[in-house]
């Protein structure tokens, strides 16, 4: 577990050693405010022991109040009904992508705690306070959110930043990263367009640290903004793909 962010009254927390195995690496994020809990993108099954076991060292269970799920991809929401059976939270998901999280197993008793994200995005209240839930359509869903945390200034990015290889929990040297991120970057992420749509949102906000779902933060706000313009020019999916479509044999 580390610590990102804290003051008398409000932590961020990262857990990123909880993959194994072949999975992909992933973070899972929380923020607890007055007491009260909030779980980002809190992974799958395989997980969900080690990370229920490492949050209890850290609050109290019974405070976790919300679950955000930012997409649909099961490193993201495949233990979405162990959460919800074994807490009271309220969960948010992208509207488009509700009826499908039942396939994970979420039963209609807990799929009534699950709140839907409008296109436009959200503010929910934690411990008073807001957080906000920022549209990120197609970065790399077609139905997906970032979190902004106004008191610790971390803008959760999801799959955007990701560097699920790098060998260190934060950057340093941008230039030297940018290898663990390119390749995921241009593949996973369909348009170009919608990245300079987002770039121009983020920018407005006052980022002290960006905390993407894989790999390593970007901990300083020139970091951040080293990130938000490299990925800004950067050609991606549809763009690049002009030489696979053809007909194989």
């Amino acid at each position: 577990m580390i610590t990102l962010f804290e003051s008398d009254t409000h932590k961020n927390l990262m857990f990123n050693d909880l993959s194994s195995g072949k999975m992909i690496q992933a973070n899972q994020h929380v923020v607890v405010n007055n007491g009260e809990v909030m779980l980002l993108d809190p992974g799958g099954h395989k997980i969900h022991t080690r990370l229920l076991s490492g949050l209890s060292s850290a609050v109290q269970v019974s405070n976790i109040h919300h679950i955000f799920f930012s997409h649909q991809d099961p490193d993201i929401v495949a233990a979405a009904n162990a959460w919800l059976m074994m807490t009271d939270a309220r969960a948010y998901l992208p509207t488009i992508w509700t009826r499908f999280v039942a396939h994970f197993g979420v039963d209609d008793l807990s799929a009534k705690r699950v709140d839907t994200i409008p296109d436009e995005g959200m503010v929910i209240t934690v411990g008073g306070d807001p957080l906000k839930v920022i549209p990120a359509h197609f970065l790399h869903s077609s139905g997906n959110f970032h979190v902004y945390d106004p008191v610790s200034k971390i803008f959760y990015s999801g799959d955007m930043g990701a560097s699920p290889a790098a060998p260190y929990d934060a950057v340093e040297d941008f230039d030297a990263h940018i290898r663990y991120m390119e390749g995921f970057h241009r593949r996973y992420m369909p348009s170009s367009r919608a990245i300079r749509l987002w770039a121009n949102m983020v920018r407005t906000l006052d980022i002290e640290s960006l905390a993407p779902q894989h790999g390593a933060i970007f901990n300083t706000p020139a970091l951040a903004r080293q990130f938000i313009d490299w990925i800004e020019a950067l050609p991606v999916g549809a763009d690049i793909m002009d030489d696979v479509y053809r007909i194989p044999g």
